[in-house]
């Protein structure tokens, strides 16, 4: 019998984490977002560490579900779940002062899990459903850039996502201006 990659297995075990789970459409299955998170970084950053791909699937669940940074490295590893938990905001502080801190978490976490942010701001664009929701967005992936930095292992990603937003941006100020 031969074991599953990594990755498969972080898929498995996210679609179980978030099962009963809906996007805010409240018709998709949540499992859609960390698997697109985890397409976006193999498919459009070329991106084929099975680590990261993994940490992509579970970049929500100690944040979203019953699972803790122990259970990821237990199933996993601890580089999984160090990506992971660096993804996760800490949902016990207040709301203006949750995001300034998982700012700073970010900054100064691995490189790969501010490029599963990066893949994570990017997947929320677009799939918001109108102008309003992508501004809102918009702004979260000007924080995910700036966090980006200048870090060389992320200026492809970076650049990917700024080049695939700012057609859709430029797209909602053509329609605010007809």
């Amino acid at each position: 019998m031969t074991t599953s990659a990594l990755w498969q297995r972080a898929a498995c075990f996210a679609a179980r984490a978030h099962q009963n789970h809906f996007r805010k459409d409240g018709e998709t299955p949540y499992f859609a977002h960390p698997a697109s998170v985890a397409m976006t970084v193999a498919v459009v950053f070329g991106v084929d560490d099975e680590e990261i791909l993994a940490a992509a699937m579970l970049h929500d669940t100690i944040e979203d579900c019953t699972v803790d940074f122990d259970e990821i490295a237990q199933v996993f590893n601890e580089r999984v779940a160090s990506f992971v938990a660096t993804m996760s905001k800490d949902m016990r502080l207040p709301d203006a002062v949750r995001e300034a801190a998982y700012d700073r978490q970010l900054a100064e976490g691995p490189w790969q899990a501010r490029l599963i942010k990066l893949a994570d701001v990017y997947d929320n664009f677009l799939s918001a459903h109108d102008e309003r929701a992508r501004m809102k967005h918009r702004s979260k992936i000007d924080r995910a850039l700036a966090i980006a930095g200048d870090e060389p292992r992320l200026a492809r990603a970076a650049a990917i996502v700024r080049g695939l937003i700012e057609p859709a941006i430029a797209a909602d100020a053509a329609g605010r201006r007809a």
